[in-house]
């Protein structure tokens, strides 16, 4: 039986490989010679579902900001039947003019080996460039770049598994405002990551309709059943599924007054549009953003709809009422 290796490791050693040419990789030496595509290669995985991981994890570099460029034909840029594809080595030396103390450099060299130990694998750990700029030599240890590709829900990867294999999974889904969670069977079709949360799209088999869970949601494991669908019903489903989110955000839409030069302001400019009275920011779910703006606490002020400043409101006066009792309690 072939190694399964995990989605984050992939990602590792993609990252690995990008940075270590200059000429970049053709997409065919990428899922020759990296560790991930490699082995479902081996284990029969079709040339075309390969290809798809390839640019689903492409996506998700550049979503991490990794600079993944693309070099196609120098007489023809728009012909990319054979790009390649690199990570600028330049976007990650630190600059020349930077120097380390001794105590630092251990410092360093210690970090080092922690994330070489725990975040790498060996597979990647032995094509992980080393920081010029530190002077460590070849055989000492070096400064990972894993804790970037952070742990994604535990979903994700049974879910992936599912997607890869057209196979129907089963999972507990627990909705805002429902006591306890109801048990769903799902073909799933994509994964599809919006506003930073990963949501997977799929057919309700039992209602026998298109619907987008998020995979927070999901409560306990994710269970890949023997039953299998048709593969061609993941042709499109990501774009579908995006396509879903975005018109769902289209129709929600808050107003909100927020404090210039606060976090607030920095986090939501990016995705806001300028009224007359504050911003306007689009949403996909209420319960989700009221919780970010909670977060923010006095920099930021609901306008309206009515139901997300309530949402809103009863999330600080429950924050207020736990503090409350923290205090009795001591």
């Amino acid at each position: 039986m072939a190694v399964q290796i995990p989605a984050e490791e992939r990602l590792t050693n993609l990252v690995v490989a990008l940075m270590a040419t200059e000429i970049g990789l053709t997409k065919q030496q990428i899922l020759d010679n990296v560790s991930g595509y490699r082995q479902r290669a081996d284990a029969g995985t079709r040339a075309d579902a390969l290809e798809k991981m390839f640019e689903r994890d492409k996506d998700e570099l550049r979503a991490l900001g990794i600079p993944v460029e693309t070099i196609g034909d120098a007489t023809d840029p728009n012909d990319l039947r054979e790009a390649r594809y690199r990570i600028p080595q330049a976007e990650y030396d630190l600059p020349a003019d930077i120097e380390f103390t001794p105590a630092e450099l251990a410092v360093l060299q210690l970090a080092g080996s922690v994330w070489s130990a725990e975040s790498v694998s060996g597979d990647a750990q032995a094509g992980v460039r080393k920081i010029r700029a530190l002077g460590i030599d070849g055989d000492a240890p070096i400064i990972g770049f894993a804790p970037r590709i952070t742990t994604r829900d535990p979903a994700f990867g049974p879910l992936q598994e599912a997607i890869e294999s057209s196979r129907v999974v089963r999972f507990d889904y627990l909705k805002p405002g429902e006591d306890a969670a109801r048990s769903r069977r799902v073909r799933p079709l994509a994964l599809v990551d919006y506003e930073a949360r990963w949501h997977v799209y799929g057919i309700d088999a039992d209602a026998e309709g298109e619907r987008t869970f998020l995979l927070s949601r999901i409560v306990g494991d994710v269970k890949l059943t023997t039953q299998r669908f048709d593969a061609g019903l993941r042709e499109g489903a990501g774009d579908r599924a995006m396509a879903g989110l975005e018109e769902v955000a289209r129709r929600n839409r808050a107003l909100l007054e927020v404090t210039p030069g606060t976090e607030a302001a920095l986090r939501l400019g990016r995705r806001a549009v300028p009224a007359a009275q504050g911003i306007h920011v689009h949403y996909v779910d209420r319960h989700i953003f009221a919780d970010e703006l909670a977060s923010y606490g006095p920099e930021v002020r609901v306008v309206e709809p009515a139901d997300l400043r309530d949402a809103v409101v009863d999330r600080l006066t429950a924050i207020i009422a736990a503090h409350q009792d923290e205090g009795e309690e001591s």
